[in-house]
Order: C-alpha cells, then structure tokens, then sequence
C-alpha cells in the first residue's frame, strides 16, 4: 500500500476544506428598489436559491437602471450578457411576443385566473419567443384600468379622440376599439406625459398609483372595464444558465418558474388593491366603479379585438393553452 506525503496529504485536506467557488447572478432591474420587482422576484429568488445551495448561488439586484437604463432594451441585454437575468414588458417589442402577449387581451382570462398559469400552460407555444434565454417567470399584472388626467370617463364615448398610453399592441388594439388614440411609450416616460398633457391617460394595472406614483398627476380613475391585463417577464442569459454547475442549477430551476411567476402576481395584485384604495382617499380623485350595464358598454365595444387578433398571429393553440382549465 503506497502512502502519500505529507505535503500531498497537506493539499487534499485543504482542497476539502476549500469551499466551492460561490455564484453571484446580476440581476439588472431598471426600476427603483421599492418598485414590486424587487421584494417579489428579484429578493425571492435570491433567498430560495441561497437556501437550496448553502449561500454557493445568490442573486442580487442591480436597481435603477444601474446595468443599463431604459426598460425597452431589458431582454436584449439579457441577451448580450450585460446582465445574467433581466425583467421586462413583451409589450414594448411586440413583434418578438406575439403569442406571449394573447393573455393581455380582454375574455382570455377573468379577474381571478392566473395569467402565471396560463402563461406556463401555454410555454410549449410561446417558448420560441424567448432565443437567447431561459425564462425564469412570467406573470400578468392585475386587470388594466383606466388612469386619466382629468378626463371622468364612464362610457366609450367618453375616451374617442383622446390619447391613451398603452404599453403594446394588445392594448393599442382596444385603445382603438374604443375610439382613442393610442401611445405606445415606456411607463418611466408616463408621469411626465401626463403632467405636460402629452398624453391624456393610461390603460395600466393600478399598481402603478404606488411604484411609479401616477396619481399624483392623474385625478380620474376608472374601474371596471374589459381592457385585459399586462404581461411580464424574467429572462436569463441561455449561457449564464448553462454554465452553473449540476446542483445549481437544479436548485435555480426549483426557485423560478410557475411558482415565482405566481409570487410576482399575488404582489402586484396586493401592490395594485393598496394603491386603489389609498388613491380613493386623496381629496382631488375620482372614481369612477362602473356598473354592469356600464361595464357591458364596453366589452360590446371591444368583443371583436381578442379573435381578431388570435387570428393575425396564428395564436389559437397559444389561446387554447392559457383557456385550460
């Protein structure tokens, strides 16, 4: 039997007693820290990772556009590799996400459903839209409202002929149904749109009241009409991903996916019924609650958008997919 060294003994023992080289994942997001993103994703995924892997993978934050401003170039640069994980809206590059953004448009779920689910159920027919990375989570904002400048809108009538900012081409659709005239821009271009009169309101979900503090130059809220939903997402670099080792990359797929999409949308959810009902209590607003006749107003308005655009982007099995039960 040969025996080793004691120098060659020395060695092995100290490259047992080495620790694995630790993983951090930058996290770009481009809005600020208090934003939803971070408590919900972004903060989650770190704490479920680092649990799983005794501290060896981490993820962390890089907030105000610290990685590169502008939220319209977020999945490109998960692409280039700028960041390892990037946040972002399919609706501000809309010809990349055609199928994707089908669980924006108003019918394809109620106010109750997952669009966290619907999107996961329908991965096998939108997962060509994502090249370059791995999809971390996807998830939808609560339902859209209405957020006007002054404007008091109870009927369809109401909104024709006035610019509406929309996030993309699903919302540009009913923005159009509904005789306004929409305004693709990004939601950190919104507040001063609406101070100046650029735009004269927003279709968004109402978590924007509170992480981008819209009302603070709208005073005109309207609640209760079909306009669909937003939808998100969180990409990883394809390479970054490849490169972790077995293990953590087993314990990054146990904390993405469905189950951190649905985390992300229980807090806008709660993120969005907070700002509501703060915003109720500010002396200057209106809100508007629309009745069911009122509601009905618009959806008749709106009932052709949803197939018609199915129908442009050969959708039906991406629309069948998030429709399962």
């Amino acid at each position: 039997m040969k025996y080793l060294s004691s120098a060659k003994i020395a060695l092995a023992v100290l490259a047992l007693a080495s620790p694995l080289k630790a993983t951090e994942l930058k996290f770009a997001n481009f809005t600020p820290p208090f934003h939803t993103v971070n408590a919900s994703v972004i903060e989650k995924l770190n704490s479920d990772v680092s649990a799983a892997t005794n501290g060896q993978l981490t993820v962390k934050g890089y907030h105000g556009g610290e990685l590169g401003a502008g939220p319209v170039e977020q999945y490109v640069r998960a692409v280039q590799g700028a960041a390892d994980i990037t946040w972002g809206l399919p609706g501000y590059t809309s010809s990349q996400f055609k199928k994707t953004m089908i669980v924006e448009l108003p019918g394809v779920l109620n106010d109750e459903e997952s669009g966290a689910d619907a999107l996961c159920r329908a991965m096998d027919e939108i997962r060509s839209e994502f090249p370059g990375t791995v999809p971390v989570a996807l998830w939808t904002s609560e339902p859209n409202i209405m957020i006007m400048k002054e404007k008091v809108v109870r009927t369809p009538d109401d909104l024709k002929g006035l610019k509406i900012r929309v996030a993309g081409a699903t919302a540009g659709k009913v923005a159009e149904a509904l005789g306004a005239t929409p305004v693709q821009m990004p939601i950190n271009q919104v507040y001063n749109s609406l101070q100046t009169g650029l735009i004269d309101g927003v279709f968004t979900g109402s978590s924007t009241l509170d992480d981008f503090k819209l009302d603070e130059v709208a005073s005109s809220f309207t609640l209760g009409a079909p306009l669909g939903r937003l939808s998100f997402f969180a990409v990883m670099n394809e390479g970054a991903y490849n490169n972790l080792s077995e293990s953590d990359r087993a314990a990054f797929d146990g904390a993405s996916g469905c189950s951190l999409g649905n985390n992300a949308e229980t807090a806008w959810n709660a993120r969005g019924q907070a700002g509501v009902e703060r915003a109720r209590g500010v002396a200057k607003n209106t809100f508007v609650d629309l009745s069911a006749e009122q509601a009905k107003m618009f959806a008749e308005a709106v009932s052709n958008v949803t197939a018609d655009y199915v129908s442009d982007v050969d959708g039906a099995a991406a629309f069948s997919a998030m429709k399962s039960e």
